[in-house]
C-alpha cells in the first residue's frame, strides 16, 4: 500500500484532513464518535488516527481510544487506528504523517487525527491537516491565559464540549469569553472568520453545524487554491520528516557512533567534556564512517 501511495502521489489529494486537540477531558474521542457519525451519514467514508500519550518511563501506551468510540469502530465506512505517541512532542505519533497518505491512498474520503492534548507543540498537526478544531470544556473560559497563544492562533473553529444540563449557562458565558479571545488574535486567513460552538455528544447539539462548517471551510480552500498550496507544504514537511528518521536510524545503528557512543556519554556525564563537544565527536566519526 505504501508503494501505491509513492506512486498515485499526485491523486492524493482529495481527502478531507482535520485535526482535532483540546483540553484533557474535553472528551475528544467521544466528539468525534459523534461527528463521525455525521460524516459517514453524508455519504463520505471516515480514518481517524487516534494519538495516546505513552509513558516516559515504559514508551507503553493504554491505546483506549479505540474502546472509547465502539458504536463507529464497527462502522464498515471507519477505520479506527491508535498510535502511541512514543514521547513525540508534537502531540502526534512519530508516523502520523505517512499514516495519513496511506489512508489518502487506501480512498478515505475524510481523515481525523486526535492528538494526545493541547500545547504549544502541538502547533506541529497544522502542518499535515486542512483544518484545526479546537475543543474546550465549559468554564474554561478563565484557562485562556493558560492556553499557549500557538494553539488558539491555529484553530480554524472552536467546539465547547459537554454543554448539556446544568452546564448550558456556563457554557454560553464561556462561548462568549472564547469569541473575544479569538478577536483579539490575528486572522489566520483573511477571508475566514473563526467560529465558537456549543456541543454535546450526547444529544448531537451542534455536531452538524460543526461539520457545515468544516466544509464551508473547504471548499473555500479549494476554490482559492490554498488547499493546493497546503497539499505543496505537506509533501515537502513530509520529505523532509522522512529525511530526518532515515537519517536518525542510520546515524544510532552506524558502528563507529555505537562503538564510541557509550565512551562519550561517560565523558559528558562526568563533565569532562561538553555535550557539544560530544555530540561533535559522534558526528565526527559518523561522517568518516566511509
Amino acid at each position: 500500500l505504501f508503494r501505491s501511495a509513492q506512486s498515485s502521489v499526485k491523486t492524493l489529494f482529495s481527502s478531507i484532513r482535520i485535526g482535532i486537540t483540546g483540553s484533557p477531558g474535553a472528551g475528544k474521542s467521544t466528539f468525534i464518535e459523534s461527528l463521525g457519525e455525521v460524516i459517514i451519514q453524508s455519504g463520505l467514508s471516515l480514518a481517524v488516527l487516534a494519538i495516546d500519550p505513552s509513558s516516559r518511563q515504559s514508551r507503553g501506551s493504554i491505546l483506549g481510544d479505540k474502546a472509547r468510540m465502539e458504536k463507529l469502530s464497527g462502522r464498515k465506512e471507519a477505520y479506527i487506528r491508535p498510535s502511541a505517541s512514543s514521547g513525540h512532542l508534537g502531540g502526534l505519533s512519530p508516523k502520523t504523517h505517512e499514516t495519513i497518505v496511506l489512508c489518502e491512498a487506501a480512498g478515505y474520503d475524510v481523515i481525523i487525527v486526535e492528538t494526545v492534548g493541547v500545547g504549544q507543540s502541538e502547533v506541529e498537526v497544522d502542518s499535515m491537516v486542512d483544518f484545526i478544531l479546537l475543543l474546550m470544556l465549559p468554564g474554561s473560559g478563565d484557562e485562556l491565559q493558560g492556553i499557549k497563544r500557538g494553539i488558539m492562533e491555529i484553530a480554524d473553529a472552536i467546539a465547547i464540549t459537554k454543554t448539556d444540563g446544568a452546564q448550558e449557562n456556563i457554557a454560553h458565558l464561556s462561548k462568549t469569553e472564547f469569541e473575544a479571545a479569538l478577536r483579539m488574535l490575528p486572522l489566520k486567513y483573511p477571508f475566514w472568520q473563526r467560529h465558537v460552538y456549543l456541543t454535546s455528544a450526547l444529544d448531537g447539539k451542534g455536531i452538524n453545524e460543526v461539520w457545515m462548517n468544516i466544509m464551508k471551510f473547504i471548499d473555500e480552500i479549494r476554490r482559492n487554491g490554498i488547499l493546493l498550496e497546503k497539499r505543496r507544504e505537506q509533501l515537502k514537511n513530509l520529505l523532509y520528516g522522512i529525511l530526518e528518521g532515515m537519517l536518525k536510524q542510520e546515524f544510532f545503528t552506524s558502528a563507529e557512533v555505537i562503538n564510541l557512543q557509550e565512551n562519550v556519554e561517560r565523558r559528558v556525564v562526568s563533565a569532562e567534556i561538553s555535550p557539544f563537544t560530544g555530540a561533535s565527536l559522534l558526528m565526527e566519526a559518523f561522517t568518516r564512517r566511509r
